[in-house]
């Protein structure tokens, strides 16, 4: 297993950064993580000069960027932005291999009202695999999340509850896509995270480690302290053969101790449900 991090923290609710990029990556190596994860957010634009700059920053400290996660909306209900947000993933899809990223981030889009859920499962399905050709050719891979609402979002994903999220993995079988799985979104929703699990474990290619505070409400909390299934999770993880990254999702706002103490929480989880330790 290896350790990352999305400092959902140190983002406002709605863009710009209010930590510089080369900041997050000095204090992502001070919590002796493997590699660090960032959001669009956190990028000024898409140009060679600024991406090369953040990948400089990132190997300075000695760190891999491993996620570049995107808020793709592909169910948006006009048809000139579903193709725009399709040409976005393409170009985020340049923008992770320029920065040496292994992971892309997509979310299905937003639950406009008035799309009904037919259509917009149909939308969401079209935008999830319109790049994967492009992200193989890349060496990008592109991971779909249990997701529930972006940091520049108004309404929650239109792929929850669980059962359309299960509707659009059965649909994208044998695609190449690949599964982003929260530890906390199904509850927030008042889901069964551990039923979804099984039916998605074999197509989960990292783990988001986040918790929230009580079932039912998209709650962050600092990790370890609220009701999501961590442990669970990870052993349910273990038992299938997983040894990938777990990417911890700190998104209390409650300062520099919180991402020390997901750290150690994360990994001890990890070791206690029967995972191997963290690879040097």
């Amino acid at each position: 297993m290896r350790l990352s991090c999305l400092p959902v923290s140190l983002y406002a609710h709605a863009a710009p950064a209010t930590a510089s990029t080369g900041e997050w990556f000095r204090l992502a190596a001070s919590l002796g993580l493997d590699g660090a994860d960032l959001s669009v957010v956190q990028l000024p634009n898409r140009s060679a000069t600024t991406l090369d700059a953040v990948r400089r920053q990132a190997q300075d400290c000695g760190l891999p960027i491993v996620m570049l996660a995107t808020y793709s909306d592909f169910t948006h209900p006009d048809a000139v932005e579903r193709s725009r947000q399709r040409g976005e993933v393409s170009r985020w899809i340049d923008a992770a291999d320029r920065l040496g990223a292994k992971f892309l981030r997509l979310t299905a889009g937003q639950a406009y009202p008035g799309i009904d859920e037919a259509t917009g499962l149909g939308w969401a399905v079209e935008g999830l695999t319109a790049g994967l050709d492009h992200a193989a050719k890349s060496g990008v891979r592109l991971l779909y999340e249990s997701h529930v609402r972006g940091v520049v979002w108004t309404w929650n994903d239109f792929t929850q509850p669980a059962a359309r999220f299960l509707e659009v993995v059965c649909r994208t079988a044998g695609s190449g896509l690949e599964i982003l799985f929260d530890t906390a979104n199904c509850s927030a929703l008042g889901d069964d995270t551990m039923r979804v699990l099984t039916e998605v474990c074999d197509r989960v290619g990292a783990i988001h480690v986040s918790d929230i505070q009580r079932r039912g409400t998209f709650e962050p909390t600092r990790i370890g302290t609220g009701v999501a299934p961590i442990r669970e999770v990870l052993e349910c993880m273990v038992t299938q053969g997983f040894d990938g990254w777990l990417s911890i999702e700190e998104a209390s706002r409650t300062g520099p101790q919180a991402f020390r103490d997901a750290v150690a929480f994360a990994e001890s989880a990890w070791l206690e449900a029967g995972g191997r330790a963290r690879r040097p």
